[in-house]
């Protein structure tokens, strides 16, 4: 289906050059002079390769109809994930760099959204909040209140966030993966 450059968006598939590439970022740039013009950065689907493309905005491109499967993340072994299809128990594993960002918060037996084009996975979507524990977090600074600051803090995965001064480590928060934000503190 052709789509206006404009619509492009983080997550959607396009076809481009004769290969299938998945948007990771886009930024709409406005130069003084001239038309507008839309950069993406993205990947190759099979190969892993990302580069970045111009396109006018009232350019059209392709987009590629992605359909989800629900999966189960079972293990990562280095820098490989291993997943199982719901439905038919198939194992199929991903490269760490296939899935980005969104890896360092995979959980053993995690349930996810997986992406695909053509049967091949492309992507995952992870829940849209994940509870973790913080590890590390930096003392409160006499004088701060809660409103009006925030702290940095280290969950078990090595990812820094940033907290409320009254979240200490050995807490567990909920956090939204998406953009590392903490949302709340878990309820045990």
């Amino acid at each position: 289906m052709k789509i206006n450059a404009n619509t492009i968006r983080p997550g959607n598939v396009i076809e481009h050059d004769g290969k299938q590439w998945a948007v990771l970022k886009i930024q709409l740039i406005q130069p003084g002079k001239g038309g507008a013009f839309i950069q993406v950065e993205m990947r190759d689907v099979r190969t892993g390769i990302k580069t970045n493309e111009r396109w006018r905005t009232q350019d059209t491109v392709e987009k590629l109809t992605t359909e989800e499967k629900e999966c189960q993340f079972l293990f990562a072994e280095g820098d490989i994930l291993t997943f199982m299809d719901n439905e038919t128990y198939e194992q199929f594993t991903l490269n760490r760099d296939m899935v980005g960002d969104a890896a360092d918060f995979l959980q053993d037996g995690m349930a996810v959204t997986v992406n695909t084009v053509e049967g091949s996975p492309i992507g995952i979507e992870l829940p849209a909040t994940v509870t973790m524990e913080v590890v590390e977090a930096d003392p409160v600074v006499k004088g701060q209140t809660a409103s009006s600051s925030y702290k940095p803090a280290v969950l078990e995965n090595g990812v820094r966030v940033m907290v409320p001064p009254h979240i200490t480590a050995g807490t567990r928060i909920v956090v939204n993966p998406s953009d590392r934000s903490y949302i709340e503190r878990a309820k045990d």
